[in-house]
């Protein structure tokens, strides 16, 4: 049987060169070369890895609060415990302030001018085991409605553990003069049915002593309110009941400083 042969590539047409022989077996091979023949075309195409992931700025913040939270959480659980503590160990209280005795021995009223003589009598007491207080001078004043009728003071003094310190004083107006625009009314018409309606307000620094250790100042304001005295006809004094006086004892507390 007779083979037929083929050439190997195409005679030129017009007498000009015959095309080259494919390489491995390759046919119609295309000019200019592309590539994947100018690089090996079993390489694995170049993939770009993408970035690492950074904390996006809202999660760090979270992040942020989230511990400044906890860090206040147990600030705040450790001065509890230390408040506890501190507690259960002196057991702290407010002192306390009674009126004992109340004279007025004065009290004229001309016109817008006031004057007044009061004889006061109060007793403080330290109801606590192991502190002392330590007391800067205390501010006095008489007030009936809401006018300041007569003003003086206690010297000041220190108070130990479970002490009971009496404290005197006389408290008084000279000519007053009553500022222009107040309203004297409800004055006036006390002068006239001879019965005063009084509170009394001190107002003072405190320091507190425990041990060794001394606090800084706190200021303190004592009310005593509720009390009612008779304006005295002549030179006798009239004395008022206060038996069933009650006073009042707040701090003075600022928002940043040791008032409320």
């Amino acid at each position: 049987m007779n083979d037929k042969v083929y050439p190997s590539a195409k005679p030129a047409a017009n007498g000009g060169a015959a095309a080259p022989a494919a390489v491995n077996g390759d046919s119609n091979p295309s000019f200019p070369a592309n590539k994947a023949q100018l690089y090996n075309s079993t390489r694995p195409a170049y993939r770009p890895q993408a970035p690492p992931k950074r904390c996006r700025r809202r999660s760090c913040c979270c992040s942020c609060c989230l511990w400044s939270t906890l860090t206040i959480l147990i600030l705040l659980l450790l001065a509890a415990i230390a408040a506890a503590a501190f507690y259960v160990l002196y057991r702290p209280q407010r002192p306390s302030f009674a009126v004992n005795s109340l004279y007025l021995s004065r009290f004229n009223l001309t016109g817008n001018s006031l004057a007044s003589s009061f004889n006061l009598s109060i007793t403080a007491r330290n109801p606590n085991k192991k502190i002392t207080f330590l007391y800067d001078a205390i501010s006095v004043k008489f007030i009936s409605g809401d006018l300041d009728i007569a003003d003086g003071s206690f010297a000041g003094f220190t108070q130990g553990k479970k002490n009971v310190t009496t404290l005197r004083s006389v408290v008084s107006s000279s000519r007053n003069q009553i500022p222009d625009g107040s309203d004297t009314s409800q004055l006036k018409s006390s002068f006239k049915n001879k019965s005063l309606p009084l509170k009394i307000q001190l107002d003072t620094k405190l320091k507190v002593k425990i041990g060794g250790i001394k606090t800084k100042n706190l200021k303190i304001r004592v009310t005593c309110d509720g009390i009612k005295i008779s304006i005295p006809a002549g030179k006798t004094a009239s004395s008022a009941t206060t038996s069933h006086v009650k006073c009042k004892v707040d701090p003075r507390i600022k928002i940043i400083k040791w008032t409320v």
